[in-house]
């Protein structure tokens, strides 16, 4: 009995010393109610992205004559095109936007689309489509549209979004979540601002980040999330602490179970 509570002591005592040494459970806990204590909050305004030079589209026509629409679908399997200025790889092809803004389509030649969403470049393109096919349908979507995650988060990668709008929880979610390392209160977020760097930050433990301007990311984003000062300060400290600690556990339980 005595060597059982023995044992018994020292597990609770480690586990007691790790977790104190990681964050609090205030700090690991999102979306926390403000001094004001409302249930509820206004979110950011939706941010539907406007096309920039160097972007890659996807454009797919279709009409009532499979035959005429392949002729505006250029692209085959492997990524070569007929004509216009395009960008092709093994995974994607699509109209890459020049640094005047403009795209070459096939018959309708250049097309402005820089400045204009991609259901305002939908209609014009359908518009000017009514000369050669009947009962059209143009679909325009971003071929890089992404985001980048740096920092304490379990997946670091570029991702790409499927589609025009995503939100920083959600971007988030796609990363892995946060580490247990992260300092939630603190996210960066560094976005392309007329040809500068703007440098946003975001407390994901409050509900404030419904309203904050980084809350719908952009395009090319990148979201930088901290260590937090324990992990920077004394990571090879607990490291080595956590080690010893498991291995003096091991040698007791071998010890006492003779």
């Amino acid at each position: 009995m005595v060597k059982l509570y023995i044992i018994k002591v020292f597990v609770f005592s480690a586990v007691i010393v790790i977790f104190s040494a990681c964050n609090s459970v205030k700090n690991l806990t999102y979306f926390q109610k403000s001094n004001r204590g409302t249930d509820t909050i206004s979110v950011a305004k939706a941010y539907i992205p406007k096309i920039q030079a160097g972007d890659l589209l996807s454009i797919y026509v279709s009409s009532l004559s499979a035959e005429a629409s392949s002729f505006f679908n250029p692209f085959n399997g492997t990524g070569s095109a007929a004509t216009g200025t395009s960008v092709g790889t093994s995974q994607s092809a699509g109209y890459l936007v020049d640094p005047s803004g403009e795209i070459q389509y096939p018959l309708l030649g250049n097309i402005k689309v820089a400045g204009r969403t991609t259901s305002e470049v939908r209609d014009t393109i359908r518009s000017r489509l009514n000369l050669f096919l009947k009962g059209q349908t143009v679909i325009v979507r971003y071929l890089n549209f992404k985001i980048t995650f740096l920092g304490e988060v379990n997946r670091p990668e570029v991702y790409n979004i499927s589609n025009e709008m995503v939100t920083l929880p959600e971007a988030i979610s796609l990363a892995g979540d946060l580490t247990l390392f992260a300092q939630r209160d603190s996210i960066q977020v560094i976005r392309d601002v007329n040809g500068k760097k703007e440098f946003g930050v975001v407390n994901l433990n409050s509900r404030e980040v419904f309203n904050s301007p980084y809350y719908y990311l952009h395009p090319n984003d990148i979201v930088y999330v901290k260590p937090s000062k324990f992990k920077a300060q004394h990571n090879d400290r607990f490291i080595t602490l956590f080690s010893f600690g498991t291995g003096v556990l091991s040698l007791l339980l071998f010890l006492f179970r003779k």
